[in-house]
């Protein structure tokens, strides 16, 4: 993976700079294989090392991804657009930052705009670059919607998260088929009943959120 890059945002205080070597990384696999109870060195998992490191790589590739820096080109012409944009079920794989569990959901994104609009593919590499990253639901969804607020300055941003997590379903309670749900409105989304309430309609929810 390249050098993290930090961001306004504060997603700098989550990296490491001092990071391991892919050497050092494959042995601490190892080292797990052998506190589970298997031989690394059997022909079946020789390779797992590597395989994991390289995996790692995918998984929390979102530390090398400024989310500010994906937000900077904006477009003025919109001919007076000023109503809702949103893009809806971006799905996404993060993992818990408790168990190293997956987490596997869909992100709804809206922002209003007040003079410009950003291109909708970068919403969802936002949405990507905080979710491969060890989160938690509530830390990822406000991350985002204070990331397009602070960079997009517009009249308000709602973020709506549903996720499966399998620390919950997997291990622990063992609750297959439980969906966590979070919300972050700001601006109009907050301030404004009705657009608010139009924001959830879009995405499939009812009542009111915070």
């Amino acid at each position: 993976m390249t050098s993290v890059k930090t961001s306004p945002s504060g997603p700098s205080d989550d990296s490491l700079t001092d990071r391991p070597s892919r050497e050092e990384a494959e042995a601490a696999v190892r080292l797990l294989l052998r506190w589970a109870g298997d031989n690394p060195e059997r022909e079946g998992l020789r390779d797992t090392p590597a395989r994991v490191a390289r995996a790692y790589e995918e998984y929390f590739a979102g530390y090398a991804i400024d989310p500010v820096e994906l937000l900077q080109r904006t477009f003025a012409e919109t001919d007076g657009y000023d109503e809702m944009v949103l893009l809806k079920d971006i799905g996404f794989e993060s993992h818990c930052e408790h168990h190293l569990a997956p987490i596997i959901g869909v992100a709804h994104v809206a922002y209003m705009p007040r003079r410009r609009v950003v291109g909708i593919s970068k919403l969802a590499r936002v949405v990507e670059a905080y979710a491969k990253r060890l989160q938690i639901q509530e830390k990822m969804t406000a991350q985002i919607a204070n990331t397009l607020q602070d960079v997009l300055d517009p009249l308000g941003v709602a973020v709506v998260i549903e996720a499966e997590h399998q620390c919950m379903t997997t291990r622990g309670i063992h609750k297959p088929g439980v969906n966590m749900v979070t919300s972050r409105m700001l601006g109009l989304f907050r301030n404004n009943a009705s657009t608010r309430r139009e924001f959830l309609s879009l995405v499939g929810h009812r009542g009111s959120a915070g």
